[in-house]
């Protein structure tokens, strides 16, 4: 949630580089901005809305420093004002913060603060940093060991930049929250993610809990007892033009469109068809005896796909919400725990998985984060090597974790019979997406139904999630009123809701014996005059029932669930686009929820 970004080293050029470091983040956060300069005395300029608005307002402010910081919002404390937008000062204007998280003492403070004399203009749990700092000012102290104190005072999640007047000092902090740390040959740049500096350099630092960094024309990182840090410089591997539009009008159609070559960086050097195997010599041998999946949001639904899997193959296995896992952990025994994020910054399933830890279990991150905190917190990582992905609403990321998780399956538990059907389905996926995306009939069904009041998806088996998933996809950008059920389910209560104008999307694969109680649902919603929009390979007689028919390749069951998603992602981007909505930044949701 929320971007950061600061810089040392730009000269002239650091206003323009704050600017593009926000644009590069307006992914995480953008109802409001702002940015302060430092310098003899701090330049500050901020505004609510998007960082267009915001770029309007900076040209008839008169704004410059050698260094500064800058901040795109997401609302937590406070609706999207001016008054709330980052940075925020203290009474004397004197340093300026810029926060990620949330201050969860920020009450206490804040009335503390206002009966020693200070005043607050805005709604906002972060203001009280700077104010802190400047009490701990008082006694004379340097800015360093004022932040470092102020520091200790917080209780909550965070990630912070502070910009002090007369000083050419940033100070940087972290606390569940992401920061890392960008060097160049003269620059030093503090941010929540990379694509903030991403353009000029790629040698990274991931700052650890606890540790405070010092950008002064050089780089220091110590604990919060002082204690200095030696760490290690990583190297981003994507290319910066990966996080550019590539001619697309929208960074979702985009990443829609990347998923054949994604999937083949998931599967690359991972499989040998011939020898029908699977190698993750990356993570080592995991032999588990029961799994429980911990996932938020979109990646839940790669975690109940991923469970379904393993149920399948004998080894038991359950997908919890990580917010409920967090309050209420069900019995670990020898259980294997995955967490399913991203970014790698989920902060509830950051908190799913040190619980688990705590109670001894070996933990597992699929992520797509290099260097996140979920990456370097659990045993072991398995990266999905989808690339960057900007688009708020996962995509490609989703497809990345379905075959992640496949490949997982198969190393672990199922046996050769199993692995010869399915590797070569997964080697193929690529292709078959490819021919998804080449001839799918969905910009069609949006025309047609993209006034519908509601959506209703309905799917058995691995077919199930991935209902889930079109629904939420379809919620997210298009905010109409969308839900995903087990096709079983619907006789049960929803069907009362299903009416002539209510379109149905039926995930059928196959011609077993659910695809066949599938097709029997499909005939409930035909006799309610509801149109059915029926995605299937057409091995069943499905599309004899459906208005409209989205084909997938004929494929194994695991990867035409892949294949569904691919065209519910286009319904819902087509939808969506007809209905003129904000795709890649919709309302009320960020990329990176690093909030509980």
């Amino acid at each position: 949630m929320c971007g950061i970004i600061g810089c040392v080293g730009r000269g002239k050029d650091t206003l323009g580089t704050l600017v593009h470091g926000l644009e590069k983040l307006e992914y995480r956060g953008y109802d409001s901005a702002g940015v302060a300069l430092g310098g003899a005395e701090l330049s500050v300029c901020r505004s609510s809305g998007k960082i267009g608005a915001f770029k309007k307002v900076l040209t008839e402010r008169d704004i410059a420093g050698p260094l500064g910081i800058g901040h795109t919002r997401w609302s937590t404390h406070g609706p999207p004002t001016d008054e709330n937008a980052h940075p925020h000062l203290d009474c004397a204007g004197e340093v300026a913060v810029v926060h990620n998280g949330i201050i969860e003492n920020y009450r206490s403070l804040r009335d503390e603060l206002v009966a020693a004399g200070h005043t607050f203009t805005s709604d906002t749990d972060t203001e009280v940093i700077p104010h802190l700092i400047e009490d701990e000012r008082d006694s004379a102290t340097d800015p360093e060991t004022a932040f470092r104190s102020a520091i200790e005072r917080i209780e909550g999640s965070y990630a912070i930049v502070a910009v002090f007047a007369g000083t050419e000092l940033l100070l940087g902090a972290r606390n569940d929250s992401p920061l890392v740390i960008g060097l160049d040959e003269e620059a030093i740049f503090l941010a929540s993610d990379v694509p903030a500096f991403r353009d000029f350099t790629d040698r990274v630092i991931y700052l650890e809990d606890g540790e405070i960094a010092r950008v002064d024309g050089g780089l220091e990182v110590t604990t919060g007892d002082g204690t200095r840090v030696e760490k290690t410089v990583s190297r981003v591997e994507w290319d910066p033009e990966e996080t550019g539009k590539s001619g697309y009008d929208h960074f979702m159609l985009k990443e829609i469109h990347e998923q054949p070559r994604a999937l083949r960086q998931c599967l690359s050097g991972r499989v040998d068809e011939l020898g029908g195997t699977v190698d993750l010599g990356d993570i080592g041998e995991l032999r588990p005896s029961a799994v429980q999946f911990v996932a938020c949001g979109t990646s839940y639904h790669a975690a109940y796909y991923a469970a379904l899997l393993f149920e399948s193959a004998g080894i038991p296995a359950q997908a919890y919400l990580a917010s409920e896992y967090a309050t209420a952990v069900p019995p670990i025994g020898e259980a294997l725990v995955v967490g399913i994020t991203q970014s790698g910054e989920t902060a509830d399933t950051l908190s799913a998985l040190r619980e688990a830890d705590r109670r001894g279990a070996r933990t597992l991150a699929v992520t797509n984060t290099v260097g996140s905190t979920a990456d370097r917190e659990t045993d072991h990582t398995m990266y999905i090597r989808s690339g960057p992905e900007i688009g708020v609403a996962a995509t490609k990321t989703f497809a990345g974790q379905l075959v992640a998780v496949n490949l997982l399956s198969l190393a672990t538990g199922e046996g050769e019979t199993r692995r010869r059907e399915i590797v070569p389905a997964l080697r193929d996926l690529p292709g078959d997406v490819q021919s998804v995306l080449d001839d799918s009939t969905a910009e069609e069904i949006a025309a047609t139904y993209h006034d519908a009041g509601a959506y209703f998806f309905i799917g058995r088996g691995i077919q199930y999630p991935v209902a889930l998933e079109g629904a939420l996809k379809l919620k997210e950008i298009s905010y109409k009123h969308a839900e995903g059920f087990a096709a079983g389910e619907l006789k049960h209560g929803p069907l009362a809701l299903v009416q002539e104008d209510t379109p149905v999307f039926a995930l059928v694969t196959g011609d077993d014996e659910a695809a066949k109680k599938t097709v029997g649902n499909v005939k409930e919603v035909e006799a309610r005059n509801a149109p059915v929009v029926a995605v299937t390979d057409k091995k069943s007689d499905v599309a004899m029932y459906a208005d409209h028919v989205l084909e997938i390749p004929d494929t194994h069951p695991r990867s035409g669930a892949v294949l569904a998603n691919v065209q519910l992602q286009l319904v819902a981007y087509h939808i969506a686009n007809r209905l003129d909505r904000s795709i890649d930044k919709p309302r009320n949701l960020a990329k990176s929820v690093t909030v509980e």
